[in-house]
């Protein structure tokens, strides 16, 4: 159901100014410790007043066992909010202390520590700062060895901060090999994208594609002794996509057992295989799940039966927390969670309590946030990466582009602003204030000749958002092969604050679904919201579903929409 800092760090709006100082720091120590310290401010304006603060602090003396850093802003600056350190102001003056999991810092290791804040006029940084008493010098203490640190330490299990940055990424031949078949398809041919295993039997392969050995191994193949990511999508939940017959699944809601033992038991056990150490394996874990026990669950008047049944039995949350447990278990496996989509969860009333209620699956059977390295929006989705003709801080005659009718009271208009905020409000749950943001662009484009060059008429709050807006759908809600999408953004490392990858984790020419009953062993039914002709329901507005006609079932290559989103591709082709 899809209703209704560099990297990790962004601001929650749009950046549009970045400043970047680098201080020395002496620390204080024991008697006999040599002291040195190196302090990274940045400071990323949002517009508005609007700023977030990152400090890297790193130690190049002697271990300490706690800190604090004070500093003294030079303007109207207020913390408002902040993280990973105790925060308190008095005027001008701001005190960070450490926490007790962050206090310890051996000789070249660096903690890294953030907020929220506020200013009027100008936003000048801090011109000096101090740590444990002792004002910055900006020099090591000359008794203590040397060191020398790098920008980006790996994380635990030698994982480093951003999986995509300097590596190569995985082309599956399968898909591939589709897409080349294709009239004009050799254009894209050769871009990345996920790999789903989205039954038992697509583990040890199915007539459409290898298993993820035959994957894996092509994956060091193509690798050929440099880094490389494969992107693997985690998809076969008990009662899977409670809301969304197209994209059921084998195992019935009472199935946990099932999903431990015959999919992430057999999953895990080949990724932790040493043929397999050099390669970066992120995972997309369940994606939809979680987010329909928010928004699709009684008493909401968008409650599905289904969906109440997966919130009761919990199996859920059990299983999500099973998978990143046994997942996170290798080191070499990053996992993303997934978050729907603006247009899903970007009201009030869904935002937050989708962050806690990831924070509470992270932590369920065995896991902890720690096997959580970030998250990902837009997973198999439309919503388009970025409205450039207009915001919710815009109006028309007074009227918020809030009250219209396209944006309807959301706090976001377009993925990369939602997937930044909800970075933020992650952290906020109780997440490490390390985890990063993925978005799936593979079909969110919209370009063609239906794509706007401007802003609408402001002869209304409507004609001013549907003439300048570029996601042509009836309804953000509507999520089954739409008409007019296409191709977006080509997958990316860190292109934007907070971003870790764009990715194509849907491969483009896959269907979502079927409008049709067609015989299959895989759980998968028909979809109303999949019928080019359905009227809608409350969940989409009661609007038409925007569909294309004679889609196959989900997962299966769909020509007609292959051509479409070449058509419609954004940058074109």
């Amino acid at each position: 159901m899809r209703l209704n800092g560099q990297r990790r760090w962004a601001a929650a709006g749009v950046v549009v100014a970045t400043s970047v100082a680098t201080f020395g720091v002496v620390l204080s120590a024991p008697a006999g410790a040599a002291p040195g310290c190196r302090v990274d401010y940045t400071a990323n304006n949002w517009g508005g007043g609007g700023f977030g603060g990152k400090v890297k602090i790193t130690n190049l003396g002697d271990a300490l066992s706690s800190w604090t850093l004070k500093f003294t802003f030079p303007g109207s600056q207020k913390v408002t909010q902040g993280w990973s350190a105790t925060w308190s102001q008095s005027g001008a003056d701001v005190t960070a202390t450490s926490m007790s999991w962050n206090g310890n810092l051996g000789t070249g290791a660096s903690t890294e520590i953030g907020f929220n804040g506020s200013y009027t006029g100008t936003n000048t940084d801090p011109a000096s700062f101090s740590l444990n008493g002792v004002v910055c010098t900006g020099q090591q203490q000359p008794t203590t060895t040397t060191t020398t640190t790098t920008s980006d330490n790996p994380n635990p299990g030698n994982r480093v901060d951003n999986p995509y940055v300097g590596a190569k990424m995985y082309v599956n031949p399968d898909w591939s090999a589709k897409a080349a078949a294709e009239p004009g398809g050799s254009r894209v041919a050769n871009q990345p994208t996920g790999v789903w295993i989205d039954r038992i039997a697509a583990i040890t392969g199915t007539v459409d594609s290898r298993g993820i050995e035959g994957h894996l191994d092509e994956a060091v193949r193509q690798a050929a002794g440099a880094p490389l990511v494969i992107q693997f999508v985690i998809y076969n939940l008990p009662g899977r996509d409670c809301s969304a017959l197209a994209s059921n699944g084998e195992l019935k809601p009472d199935e946990i057992g099932r999903y431990k033992t015959e999919y992430i038991d057999p999953i895990a056990a080949i990724f932790a295989k040493p043929a397999y150490k050099d390669l970066r394996i992120v995972t997309t874990v369940e994606i939809d799940s979680l987010p329909n026990l928010v928004t699709n669950v009684t008493p909401r008047p968008t409650a599905v039966p289904a969906c109440d049944v997966m919130k009761a039995n919990g199996n859920y949350v059990t299983g999500v927390g099973y998978a990143l447990a046994k997942l996170g278990a290798v080191p070499n496996v990053y996992n993303y969670l997934d978050i729907g989509h603006h247009g899903w969860i970007g009201w009030d009333d869904n935002f937050g309590p989708t962050a806690e209620l990831l924070f509470q699956a992270a932590n369920a059977s065995g896991s902890t946030k720690a096997n959580v390295h970030g998250f990902i929006a837009n997973t198999a989705n439309y919503g388009a990466l970025k409205e450039p003709y207009f915001t919710i801080e815009d109006s028309v005659n007074g009227t918020s582009v809030r009250q219209s009718k396209w944006v309807d009271w959301n706090r976001y208009v377009d993925e990369q602003s939602y997937a930044q905020a909800f970075r933020q409000r992650a952290v906020q749950a109780g997440f490490d204030p390390g985890v990063g943001m993925l978005i799936d662009t593979s079909r969110n484009g919209w370009g063609g000749a239906a794509r706007p060059a401007g802003p609408g008429p402001k002869t209304s709050v409507d004609a001013y958002v549907n003439g300048g807006r570029l996601d042509r759908r009836i309804h953000t809600g509507n999520w089954c092969n739409q008409a007019g999408a296409g191709l977006g953004e080509r997958p990316k490392a860190a292109p934007a604050a907070g971003i870790d990858a764009y990715v194509w984790m849907k491969p483009p020419g896959e269907s979502d679904g079927a409008s049709k009953e067609i015989p299959n062993n895989e759980g998968k039914g028909a979809d109303k919201m999949c019928d080019p002709a359905y009227t809608g329901n409350i969940r989409n507005g009661n609007n038409m579903s925007g569909a294309l006609p004679d889609a196959p079932l989900s997962g299966k290559w769909f020509s007609a929409q292959f051509q479409e989103l070449m058509r419609n591709a954004y940058p074109a082709l």
